[in-house]
């Protein structure tokens, strides 16, 4: 006979079933292992020296084998309460956000007109700028330097003979800060502005024409698909060339160096990079340079957080 009990008993739930464990878990750090032990030992490695020198006081005895004293924080507060240090930053900065604005600006001018361009003048325009960005730092320096020289330079031979201007017979551009920075600026910004135009023209590809036609089609002019359809997907690539630019702009040494010996005062127009090399290596007090290496990162790092954030906020 069948037990009535045993027939109406629920049945027992079975028990939940172990979740498998990832085989592949381990394999993507696996694969980063490698190139992680490469970041540290070429980028992590010589910060760590950096850090370690900041809080020392490391002159040109130290190099030849004297042993160096640690004195902690004292090299961050001789640097911090320097006026010169806060004068040579601020003019950093001011410098480095003049120079950011007007590539960011023409960069992205100049990807708009290749887009727009017919295939050969799209592909010679390319080859100029590619020719522009590859051309050295210095060697642009010295040729710009040229054409602002104050005899025979081309610029002051246009702008008297072609303009009438006669304030810029024989001018001095380097002799005074405005007139050094100006040529700096050019030069900087010259060099940068195709990094900035294959960056956006990249972009600029990766917009579907449907959304443009659509636009189009409902009556919306340039400017205004520009504004809503085309900037917000150059967003993160704008943002990206931004942060870019402003390292670069913010460290900037080889065009600010070159331009003082060709006829800048340096007390008036060193910027970050300059006072650096000035203080550690020209001035023997490597210590000093240090501390002021490590605020420059921190600088940078304060300037490109916002960027940095919007742009991750965005993606996500």
């Amino acid at each position: 006979m069948i037990d009535v009990e045993t027939a109406v008993a629920p049945a027992r739930p079975a028990p939940p079933a172990r979740p498998r464990r990832r085989t592949g878990a381990a394999l993507p750090l696996l694969l980063l292992a490698p190139a992680s032990a490469v970041v540290a030992v070429v980028i992590g490695w010589p910060l760590l020296q950096l850090a370690l020198l900041s809080f020392q006081e490391f002159g040109r005895a130290q190099v030849f084998g004297q042993p160096a004293e640690w004195i902690w924080f004292d090299n961050y507060v001789s640097v911090l309460t320097d006026g010169e240090f806060w004068a040579v930053l601020g003019r950093t900065v001011a410098f480095a956000a003049v120079c950011v604005v007007a590539a960011m600006v023409l960069g992205v001018a100049l990807a708009l007109l290749m887009q727009r361009l017919p295939k050969p003048f799209r592909v010679l325009m390319s080859v100029g700028l590619l020719l522009a960005w590859a051309m050295p730092a210095l060697t642009t320096t010295i040729v710009w330097g040229w054409m602002f020289d104050t005899e025979y330079g081309v610029v002051n031979a246009l702008l008297r003979d072609l303009l009438g201007l006669a304030e810029f017979d024989r001018r001095s551009w380097l002799i005074e800060p405005l007139g050094f920075f100006t040529v700096a600026t050019i030069i900087i910004v010259w060099g940068a502005v195709p990094f900035v135009t294959f960056m956006v023209f990249a972009g600029l590809t990766q917009v579907p024409d449907e959304q443009l036609e659509a636009a189009a089609l409902d009556g919306a002019g340039p400017v205004m698909r520009f504004r809503a359809i085309v900037l917000p997907q150059l967003a993160p690539v704008l943002v990206i060339a931004t942060i870019l630019q402003l390292i670069w702009d913010l460290r900037v040494f080889t065009q600010i160096f070159a331009l003082q010996d060709i006829g800048g005062i340096r007390a008036d127009t060193s910027t970050l990079g300059v006072y650096i090399y000035q203080t550690a290596i020209a001035g023997g007090e490597f210590g000093i340079g240090g501390a002021l290496a490590v605020i420059t990162m921190v600088v940078l790092m304060i300037l490109a957080y916002p960027l940095m954030r919007n742009m991750l906020r965005s993606g996500r």
